[in-house]
């Protein structure tokens, strides 16, 4: 079990629980781990979001980055996507991003990326926590003229926003719709002003909200998981469409011109099936996780498409586009990893690859959403012995009950059951044709696993 780092690199309370003195820690640590196979003075970039602790953390890890020798760029505000980017970009050694995503402004985190763009594994991540415990940090700094330096790069979102433009000129310039409006909600985030400038250049139309941030408004009633705003403009508006990025900018979900929401799933469908008719789909597969709604199932069944399903978690989906050299894949929270473009999730990218679907389709947003028949989900957690977590699977009481419903609901209907890997909790998730019905059966098997593992 590491220590420091969870699912999505390290996240806590920014200076209570996320100190300048670990932080300091974290960047020496990292810089060792990340360049210690090089055979020059590491470059590493930072990047981070729009929170009020952005720039204690960014000096506490400038200061670890120097002390160990390396060499920092600072980009300043910067979404996730743009720093992996960049840092393939620049043959740069690491990077890093610091952000806590779609957390609350009081939160703030640490996401390590390597010299290929590509969040690091779980392996480095706990190399960096024993290098951090081992008393062996003091070994490993660097004097006289070996002290890295730092500047600044805020020059290098120009880079980011060509990137765009080399990928999306043509086809937005050649599929002009003088009506086609899009609503943009940045969260007060990462993306606050790149998005504005990106859809600038592009020349498509646009009317923003939530794009001046103050350091405690980040991801407040705003962006990807507060889409109310957003809806209420696109319909009083009447707009084409609506985008709503998360606080670091790798997530996106949309609003249709109905008021509808385009989930992770749904825009899973709309980019693959944009992608498949001009064959740039590879191996016509689809790389989700076991949370997609069994609606992606059937779309992918129906138009003969292959869907693999990952564990939780972007990585998880990433590590298998790797492995068989898949080009699509995401989770329903709107991380859409487009791998011929970005080796992680990109709001801007994603919203764009949606953007050009409808325009060349010259479809409406909720026709192309119409593609996948969501179904209503309901997750319960079960609370249950920590020791016993993983124990759901050997009760022979409680396979039996999970069989029988899924005998039950003969492909209409899924049941899903993850233990925490946090909390002593087991999670389940029953997906079917009917809320109400479904609700009282995950009700019935939480009440059976928590007298069963109690």
């Amino acid at each position: 079990m590491r220590k420091y780092f969870g699912t999505d690199g390290i996240r806590r309370i920014a200076n209570t629980e996320l100190t300048p003195e670990l932080v300091y820690k974290v960047a020496k640590a990292g810089a060792y781990v990340l360049a210690k196979h090089t055979d020059h003075t590491p470059t590493i970039l930072i990047g981070r979001d729009t929170r009020i602790s952005g720039t204690l953390i960014e000096s506490a890890m400038v200061a670890g980055f120097l002390s160990y020798g390396a060499n920092v760029k600072l980009l300043g505000v910067m979404p996730t996507p743009a720093v992996a980017y960049l840092t393939r970009k620049l043959n740069a050694d690491a990077s890093v991003v610091i952000s806590a995503s779609h957390n609350t402004y009081e939160f703030n985190g640490i996401k390590y990326f390597s010299n290929k763009g590509m969040k690091i594994s779980d392996e480095l991540e706990q190399e960096i926590e024993e290098i951090m415990d081992s008393g062996k940090l003091g070994e490993l700094t660097a004097v006289n003229e070996k002290i890295g330096v730092s500047e600044y790069a805020l020059d290098l979102m120009e880079e980011y926003i060509y990137f765009f433009r080399k990928c999306f000129d043509d086809v937005m310039e050649n599929n002009k719709r003088e009506d086609f409006i899009v609503g943009i909600d940045t969260a007060n985030g990462a993306t606050s002003v790149v998005a504005e400038k990106v859809f600038k250049a592009l020349g498509i139309k646009y009317k923003m909200i939530n794009n001046q941030p103050n350091g405690i408004n980040i991801n407040e009633n705003c962006g990807s998981t507060h889409l109310e705003g957003l809806r209420k403009m696109v319909l009083e508006e009447k707009l084409s469409l609506g985008i709503a990025y998360d606080g670091d900018g790798d997530r996106c979900l949309a609003i249709d011109e109905k008021g509808n929401e385009i989930d992770g799933d749904k825009l899973l469908a709309i980019i693959s099936n944009n992608m498949k008719e001009k064959g740039q789909l590879n191996e016509d597969t689809i790389v989700a996780t076991v949370m997609s709604n069994l609606g992606l199932n059937k779309y992918a069944k129906d138009n003969k498409l292959q869907l693999l399903q990952t564990n939780v978690g972007d990585r998880y989906v990433l590590e298998e586009m790797l492995k068989e050299g898949f080009n699509l894949g995401g989770e329903q929270s709107g991380h859409i990893i487009l791998l011929d473009y970005n080796p992680t999730g990109d709001g801007i990218l994603t919203s764009l690859m949606l953007i050009k679907a409808i325009l060349e389709t010259k479809k409406n947003a909720s026709e192309l959403g119409d593609m996948v028949k969501i179904y209503p989900q309901i997750l319960i957690n079960a609370k249950v012995d920590s020791n016993k977590k993983y124990d759901y699977d050997k009760d022979i009481a409680i396979k039996q009950a999970i069989e029988r419903l899924e005998k039950e609901f003969a492909g209409n209907g899924r049941v899903l059951i993850r233990p925490s890997g946090t909390e002593p909790l087991v999670r389940v998730m029953i997906e079917g044709e009917n809320q109400e019905y479904i609700t009282k059966k995950a009700q019935e098997l939480v009440d059976l696993i928590e007298e069963k593992l109690k």
